[in-house]
């Protein structure tokens, strides 16, 4: 056996052998031309996606600095207000928490494919081969989390300074280092998994009220400090990580990345809720035991419990409830448009994550074949419980609303009705066809384009946002016409309609 420090020079070696060999392959299949065009086009459109992005910065940043008091706001009488402090804190607390949860999926510390199979089975250290391309991911964290959150600051606080700005957005930046430290550690197995998250979660949650106080130095400091000790205390220990460990997050983070380079976002979900959880087998087998009668109450039962054991947890669909409740009754009061688009978010979010079921069948169409069923009978089987649990749904946050007075009572009804359309939406997105690299690029400002990709991105998308404009004009007007209410029905008896009855294209 080698000694420690022969292992790891040895280790070394290979890893820059490796990585001088990979460019060396790459740069003799690329011309320079190819290259120059590759780099105008990136150049092109970043520029022109930042100038779009600063503009729309500014203008938004105008529009909360000049608002009113409440008189934009859906809510005629507020009742009830939320400091604004509190309300960005939590959003900055959240999106901490994402970070970390997806660190936890993509790693942070992972091998490719064929590092696993020509690096780990050696008998060599495995620190150096593992180590730079951790920094490199927490360096690449920390600086896109600064730059986002630099807009973020400079729309939400239009009182502070840049230097405060700057310190805030610094302050971000060291907590999103935090965050993929906090991931590696559980990597590590230095913390279990419930004492992880709880750790995780206090410590983010610190971090998530540091920006705040960008007033100071100090707080920026502070979770410099953490970070910097942090990173070395877990740095070293980075070779010590389980090779399945290193071979499953890169794994998931190779099928994230090659999903979203070809745009297909059903791939992209699939690879992320890839070993989410253990799925519960005795969920709802006393109502799957039940003996039945045909074939078509058979499939209503069977993905009805498929439903109960796939599905996610109900917390995501209850935090999207909380945050269009939070943008409603925050002090100062948010645009009618931006508390309308929270509201749009949250229910595209919520219907999306309705479709677990429809995205692992479209995985296999052929057995849809197999049962002796009309496609559009299993259509409508797929559909029965994201429609019923959208409805639920809606139903819950327009009750919230109409106890808030955005509207009247019956804004209920709406609601409900549009969760129809949503969970129908669920199942046309998570079936809808791969997209077509195979036609030529479209010409744009920020670049080419692949002419069927944003056809195809936006299939469930735009009936889901179809089904919530009648629920939207009725929360604009502050109670709910009739017209509005016929149109809701007409529009979500449409949209099942059309889900159900359109097979779907395969490519």
């Amino acid at each position: 056996m080698e000694r420690p420090q022969e292992s790891r020079r040895t280790a070394a070696d290979l890893v820059r052998f490796t990585h001088r060999s990979s460019r060396r392959y790459k740069r003799s299949r690329i011309s320079w031309g190819d290259r120059f065009v590759d780099a105008y086009s990136w150049a092109l459109g970043i520029a022109v996606s930042l100038t779009i992005a600063a503009s729309f910065v500014l203008a938004l940043r105008n529009e909360l600095a000049d608002r009113a008091s409440t008189s934009t706001s859906i809510i005629r009488e507020q009742w009830l207000a939320i400091p604004e402090p509190l309300l960005w804190t939590s959003v900055t607390f959240a999106a901490l928490l994402v970070m970390s949860n997806l660190a936890r999926k993509l790693g942070p510390v992972t091998v490719n494919g064929p590092e696993s199979t020509w690096w780990l089975t050696l008998p060599i250290d495995r620190r150096p081969m593992v180590l730079p391309r951790f920094l490199r991911k927490v360096g690449l964290a920390a600086a896109g989390s600064a730059i986002t959150y630099l807009p973020f600051s400079l729309v939400t606080s239009v009182d502070r300074t840049p230097l405060e700005h700057i310190f805030a957005a610094l302050t971000f930046g060291a907590a999103a280092v935090l965050a993929i430290t906090l991931a590696a550690m559980q990597q590590l197995r230095s913390l279990g998994p419930r004492v992880g998250r709880l750790v995780t979660t206090a410590a983010l949650l610190a971090c998530a009220v540091l920006p705040a106080l960008s007033s100071s130095p100090w707080p920026t400091a502070l979770a410099g400090v953490a970070a910097v000790g942090l990173l070395g205390s877990v740095a070293p220990r980075a070779g010590e990580v389980r090779g399945h460990e290193l071979v499953r997050g890169g794994a998931v983070a190779g099928h994230a990345g090659a999903s979203l380079f070809m745009m297909d976002s059903n791939e992209v979900l699939r690879a992320l809720s890839g070993g989410q959880k253990r799925v519960d087998g005795g969920r709802a087998a006393a109502f799957f035991a039940r003996p039945v009668r045909g074939p078509l109450r058979a499939q209503i039962r069977a993905d009805v419990v498929a439903f109960l054991r796939l599905n996610p947890p109900l917390s995501p669909p209850l935090l999207w409830i909380a945050a269009c409740i939070a943008v409603l009754l925050v002090d100062g009061g948010l645009p009618e448009f931006a508390q309308l688009a929270v509201i749009v978010v949250a229910g595209c979010a919520t219907s999306s994550g309705m479709g677990t079921v429809a995205r692992k069948t479209a995985l296999v169409p052929e057995l849809d074949a197999l049962l002796p069923l009309h496609p559009a009978l299993v259509r409508t089987s797929r559909t029965l419980m994201p429609c019923l649990a959208m409805a639920a749904w809606m139903a819950v946050l327009s009750a919230l609303l109409v106890l808030l007075g955005a509207a009247n009572p019956a804004l209920i009804g709406v609601g409900a009705v549009a969760g129809f359309g949503m969970g129908a939406g669920s199942l046309r997105s998570a079936t809808r066809t791969p997209p077509d690299w195979s036609a030529p690029p479209v010409e744009t400002p920020f670049g080419p384009v692949p002419r069927a990709q944003l056809g195809s991105l936006l299939r469930g998308l735009d009936v889901t946002i179809l089904a919530m404009v009648p629920l939207l004009v009725a929360l604009y007007l502050g109670y709910v016409p009739i017209s509005v209410m016929l149109v809701q029905v007409a529009i979500s008896v449409g949209i099942v309609l059309l889900v159900v009855l359109t097979r779907p294209k395969r490519s």
